[in-house]
């Protein structure tokens, strides 16, 4: 899969609330009430990435839990982030 251009990036980033790009990778911190939503949420997150086979960095920190997706095989981002990244905010 292609590299985006920084213009598709920007792009993508104004469809997805509160996700931002540093680098070649893209994140956003959610919020829940406890650890055991922040749990849940990863639960769902884990189940979208299997299947597209494509798996972001998470990072759980009691009621919050940070998402990075990068294409590494590519080498940046990749339309396979945004697609996730979308079926991430849905989930959220």
């Amino acid at each position: 899969m292609a590299l985006l251009s920084e213009n598709e990036i920007n792009e993508g980033l104004s469809s997805l609330e509160g996700w931002r790009q540093e680098g070649n990778q893209i994140f956003k911190q959610f919020k829940f009430k406890n650890f055991v939503e922040s749990m849940g949420f990863v639960t769902k997150v884990a189940i979208l990435a299997e299947r597209v086979d494509h798996h972001p960095d998470i990072l759980i920190e009691y009621s919050k839990v940070t998402i990075t997706l990068s294409t590494h095989g590519e080498g940046g981002l990749t339309q396979k982030d945004f697609n996730l990244a979308n079926e991430i905010q849905k989930a959220s």
